[in-house]
């Protein structure tokens, strides 16, 4: 096994893509392993509805980065405090599924930090009941890997505020998380230490017995790989919100002096491709004018404000700012 060095970047997006390209390009038949850590991200399973895993309004007013993996299972919020950890290896046709296999060498380290952890279920590593890892994996061509987050010293109060949603607001048939009761490991730990120690005690935990940790070497060309593939899949805004799978949106809301307004969409592949709007107010133009603009249109708050960018909503919906239907809308 080789220890993949990703040179502490904390990017999610870049160290999903690196993730991928060791994947899908170093030897087929070597074992490696890659951890990373990252600013605040949301990132979702590959078969989630992303909007109805977040809370828009947070990410977006505290700048966390929202992306798509290429495994499955729920959503999580990672922060500074995480370690995820990657086994990238040969899908023998006996590992696929087999989750003890890959948290067994981390779960060893953590009992030996004094962390009382145990694989619970399927793919989760508990302490005390209380989730710290949750575990997904993906195969392609022969390869796979087997990847989990280790919540060390996660801001908890954030995971909450990020991922909350209104599940009034949006109707899908995506799989949706499971909102587990979670903890961070550092509290466990027999001697406290920060997340860079835990880190490094945690690989010589997994390397033990080799005189030296065997690394391979990332190119420039890797780099230029990983960059590129970033770029067309994790901050790609078709593959983190147009992968979704159909949903419908449905928002309603009395405004005084103005009337109700029923806003009604059908979303595919990230964009609206039925729009209805109905309600009592007033006004002087055909509402149809605006449902036919929006056809088509991305759904989301950018998106939305561009397609209505000219419009003077008064004409329509009496005196109602511009402002009101789009928060109404998105």
């Amino acid at each position: 096994m080789l220890f993949i060095d990703n040179q502490n970047i904390m990017d999610a997006t870049l160290n999903l893509a690196l993730e991928e390209h060791a994947l899908t390009t170093f030897d087929i038949d070597q074992t490696y392993l890659l951890f990373y850590s990252m600013h605040p991200t949301v990132i979702v399973g590959k078969n989630q509805n992303t909007l109805e895993e977040i809370n828009t309004d947070y990410v977006r007013a505290h700048g966390v980065t929202v992306t798509r993996r290429l495994s499955g299972g729920g959503a999580v919020y990672n922060d500074e405090g995480d370690l995820s950890f990657s086994f990238i290896t040969k899908n023998d046709g006996n590992s696929f599924h087999n989750y003890r296999r890959f948290t067994e060498p981390v779960i060893a380290a953590l009992r030996e930090l004094g962390v009382p952890a145990e694989l619970s279920g399927r793919n989760d590593i508990l302490v005390e009941g209380k989730k710290v890892s949750g575990n997904a994996q993906f195969a392609t061509r022969g390869r796979m890997f087997s990847h989990g987050t280790l919540m060390f010293d996660v801001n908890l109060d954030n995971v909450a505020k990020a991922l909350r949603v209104n599940r009034k607001k949006i109707e899908s048939k995506g799989i949706k998380s499971v909102r587990s009761r979670v903890t961070n490991i550092r509290p466990y730990l027999k001697r406290d230490m920060d997340i860079h120690e835990f880190r490094q005690v945690l690989l010589e935990r997994i390397f033990a017995g080799y005189p030296e940790i065997p690394r391979h070497p990332l190119s420039d060309a890797d780099w230029r790989a990983v960059e590129d593939l970033a770029n067309r899949r994790y901050r790609h805004w078709d593959w983190v919100y147009g992968q979704s799978p159909p949903f419908n949106v449905r928002r309603s809301e009395y405004f005084p002096g103005i009337g109700l307004i029923d806003v009604r969409l059908h979303v595919v592949g990230g964009r609206i491709e039925q729009c209805r709007i109905f309600g009592d107010f007033f006004g002087e133009r055909d509402v149809a004018e605006l449902e036919r603009r929006l056809l088509g249109c991305r759904y989301d708050a950018d998106a939305l404000a561009a397609a209505l960018a000219d419009v003077d909503t008064r004409a329509y919906f009496g005196n109602l700012p511009k402002t009101e239907l789009l928060r109404l809308m998105a």
